[in-house]
């Protein structure tokens, strides 16, 4: 069976599932050499990809029951994805999982446990963690896929590289995306390298998330928009990422409402922070391509984001302190040439310094 039934180029596919619609993104040219990447739901990717290949590898069967946690867009991906291969679904969610996405998930069958209100989200993480594994010991049958921890969430990114590479030829590219669970920025970046190891890859973090060493401060409102982490995430590989900024809530807040105004996108907040870093990356790199990950649309941050746009600073007075080392790190907006390096502890500057990472 094939997706796309097409004899004409110009002429728009017709899908056999809602999956293969919503996953296909959008390119924009924001400017120059800027071009947002905008995905309805970037995590379909991820979790058809992954669904796709456990299946073919026979890890999984038709019927089984696949559990995982999410705070929100991967669960309606996987979801998803279980409806268009005969899976069961159920997800443990985050306490930040609206009833917007609720519904959807109660509609497609899938069995939703949501953890009760909490305002720390190492506490609501750890709950949801826990809770997997109580029902993994209860019912051995269940599948976890382990969105945070399997490389198999990379996979399916190689499909949107090859889109990237085929609408930009032959320009050098630097992928510019919020970190998260790593797996699309990684995944996406893995499969660009393949073709052409010059391209770049640029995280962009919270401030309060552990995947960069920034856990010492507090913002807990950037946090839980699905930037970063309270808690360590395997699928994040260090060693992909050439450079990486921290922004707090209030700059990723005038990001995404400035987004909207000047290009009429209406999206996350993690868009609007990749938006503001590829900016003012590209004006330093105009021999580059810079490209936004956009993952999802803005309608979750109505309230919390949208509907304060009068308190919205102005994108084009804000900066980043560049930083040579994790201990200067600072907010509100701080960046670092991570230079491909593993994971580790902090470097003291000093240190840094009289022994310089290559």
């Amino acid at each position: 069976m094939t997706s796309n039934r097409t004899t004409d180029a110009a002429t728009p596919p017709v899908h056999d599932h809602i999956t293969d619609a919503v996953k296909a993104p959008a390119l924009v040219r924001l400017a120059p050499n800027v071009v947002l990447m905008r995905f309805e739901t970037l995590k379909v990717y991820a979790a058809d990809g992954a669904v796709r290949h456990l299946l073919g590898a026979g890890v999984i069967r038709p019927g089984q029951t696949l559990v995982d946690s999410s705070s929100g867009i991967y669960a309606l991906a996987l979801a998803m994805a279980c409806h268009r291969h005969g899976l069961r679904c159920r997800i443990v969610a985050s306490t930040t999982v609206d009833d917007t996405i609720r519904a959807q998930l109660e509609v497609l069958g899938v069995t939703v446990d949501q953890m009760p209100p909490s305002d720390d989200l190492r506490l609501d993480q750890n709950r949801r963690v826990a809770r997997v594994r109580e029902l993994l010991a209860r019912d051995p049958d269940l599948h976890w896929m382990r969105q945070y921890h399997d490389d198999v969430h990379h996979l399916g990114y190689a499909e949107a590289a090859d889109l990237l590479r085929g609408a930009l030829p032959g320009e050098q590219l630097t992928v510019v995306g919020s970190v998260g669970t790593g797996a699309s920025t990684g995944g996406l970046t893995r499969s660009l390298r393949e073709h052409d190891p010059r391209t770049l890859l640029v995280g962009v973090q919270p401030f309060g998330s552990v995947t960069f060493g920034s856990e010492r401060f507090t913002d807990p409102d950037a946090i839980i928009a699905g930037i970063g982490s309270a808690i360590h995430f395997d699928n994040v590989h260090h060693d992909l990422y050439d450079r990486v900024h921290w922004l707090d809530f209030r700059h990723a807040m005038a990001a995404t409402i400035g987004l909207l105004r000047e290009h009429a996108v209406f999206a996350g907040l993690s868009t609007g922070a990749a938006h503001l870093v590829a900016r003012w990356e590209a004006a330093r790199h105009p021999d580059r391509t810079h490209v936004v990950i956009g993952a999802d649309t803005g309608h979750r941050y109505t309230q919390r984001v949208f509907a304060r746009h009068r308190e919205a600073l102005d994108p084009a007075d804000l900066a980043p302190v560049e930083i040579a080392s994790l201990d200067e790190l600072t907010p509100p907006w701080a960046a670092i040439d991570w230079a491909r390096r593993p994971r580790g502890p902090l470097v003291p500057t000093q240190e840094r310094r009289k022994d310089p990472v290559p």
